[in-house]
């Protein structure tokens, strides 16, 4: 069963105040030199608001790959958002995955 407009429209709105509070957590959290939790809240945040999107177009993907490579198709290869932003939005999820999963590496200054 799908999302009645109204319910799309409500999580589209969750979303985006999720991104808002996530960013909201970065200066912090690099001032503290907590740099692995401020990549992974850098990247959630673009998560969050790429989610929305998506949504709000009618979009819809279960996991971050997914939701990478629909953004990609649907937004980045027709134009609508840069390469470059494309890029980095695929940047941030390999340097949250690595702040997340691989203890062995240093995640420095952002």
């Amino acid at each position: 069963m799908g999302l009645s407009d109204e319910e799309k429209t409500a999580l589209v709105r969750i979303k985006i105040e999720r991104a808002n509070e996530t960013i909201r957590e970065i200066p912090y959290l690099v001032e503290q030199g907590f740099y692995r939790n401020a990549a992974n809240r850098l990247y959630y945040s673009c998560y969050y608001i790429v989610s929305a999107l998506l949504l709000q177009k009618g979009f819809v993907a279960h996991t971050h790959s997914g939701i990478i490579t629909l953004f990609s198709l649907r937004f980045v290869k027709t134009g609508i958002v840069s390469a470059e932003n494309g890029k980095l939005y695929r940047s941030l999820f390999e340097l949250r995955q690595t702040g997340d999963y691989d203890e062995l590496k240093i995640i420095g200054n952002l």
